[in-house]
């Protein structure tokens, strides 16, 4: 397995799409049910394929990625060739970028002493989307990009 496996829940969301994942192999339903009483490790492997089939797809779609920690912003645009990123350091100890009111204290004071910024670029591996994977398991999330775009306007 390439990624992680999908969650029962991120499952049952893709119902309909494990379905049909099923029978471009060929497998019907009841052949599904005799293969889950009788075959159990090849039951692992098909939900092993399919997530890792569903991750290649997310991930070759995916744009800008945020980790918003206590103190800290990273902000990722994913491009064609590169990974940008946008680094955002608060020094004040007693804001957490976590809490509106941190969040907010940032909004007012993004220009003060107490932001430090930085921004960089690096190429991707052999495996652009193991690359976004990667920040995601280290708690990046998925996003439309928004604070990407306002700080590359502001700082770039």
């Amino acid at each position: 397995m390439k990624y992680t496996r999908l969650t029962k829940q991120q499952f049952e969301e893709l119902h309909h799409e494990f379905i049909n994942f099923l029978a471009t192999q060929s497998i019907t339903a009841s052949e599904w049910e005799t293969i889950k009483k009788n075959k159990p490790q090849v039951v692992e492997e098909e939900l092993d394929v399919f997530s890792d089939l569903v991750w290649e797809g997310v991930l070759g779609k995916v744009t800008y990625l945020e980790n918003i920690s206590r103190q800290q912003m990273h902000l990722f645009l994913l491009s064609d060739k590169e990974m940008k990123l946008i680094s955002v350091k608060i020094l004040n100890p007693d804001i957490d970028l976590n809490t509106s009111l941190g969040f907010n204290w940032f909004k007012k004071n993004w220009q003060s002493d107490f932001v430090e910024y930085l921004s960089a670029s690096k190429a991707y591996t052999e495996d652009k989307n193991l690359d976004k994977f990667k920040l995601i398991q280290e708690g990046a999330v998925i996003t439309k990009g928004e604070l990407y775009q306002w700080f590359d306007n502001i700082i770039g």
